[in-house]
């Protein structure tokens, strides 16, 4: 079985499509409502406990704090992250990944085409094109298993 030999590594598309689209969906969420900070639970907890003391302390509150500051930091470095990717496509992928997952929640890709003036077979072969980019850029590509060489 004569294969051809490319740089470019093979890659799983549907599964890298989902990574790639689940951080712009995040990034989307981001944008749109900023932030949504962890609170505390102060419901006490009427179940009986049968064990002996445990000598464990919680800190509900220094957790959640510390969860909330790292996490919004993670989001806020995710959407530079991203940005800045989405900022080195070509214009017309960048005009669909930014009309298709970051703008509004129900754009659809019939849509979104008619918008831009591009046939279908065309919007769909840039936006392949700038998922792949993306992928590599951003660190979300997911490799096909090779198989051995016996």
């Amino acid at each position: 079985m004569n294969k051809q030999l490319s740089f470019l590594p093979e890659i799983d598309r549907k599964a890298t499509q989902k990574r790639v689209e689940d951080m712009l969906d995040t990034v989307r969420v981001y944008k749109q409502i900023g932030f949504v900070r962890r609170e505390i639970k102060n419901t006490p907890s009427y179940d009986p406990r049968f064990h002996g003391a445990t000598n464990l302390t919680t800190d509900q509150v220094g957790d959640n704090a510390s969860w909330n500051v790292d996490a919004e930091q993670r989001i806020k470095e995710i959407t530079e992250r991203v940005d800045k990717a989405i900022s080195r496509l070509s214009k017309k992928e960048r005009e669909i990944i930014i009309k298709r997952y970051l703008e509004e929640e129900d754009a659809y890709d019939y849509i979104i085409c008619g918008e831009i003036g591009m046939s279908k077979r065309s919007y769909e072969r840039t936006k392949a094109r700038a998922f792949y980019k993306l992928a590599f850029m951003l660190r979300l590509e997911v490799m096909v298993e090779a198989e051995p060489a016996f």
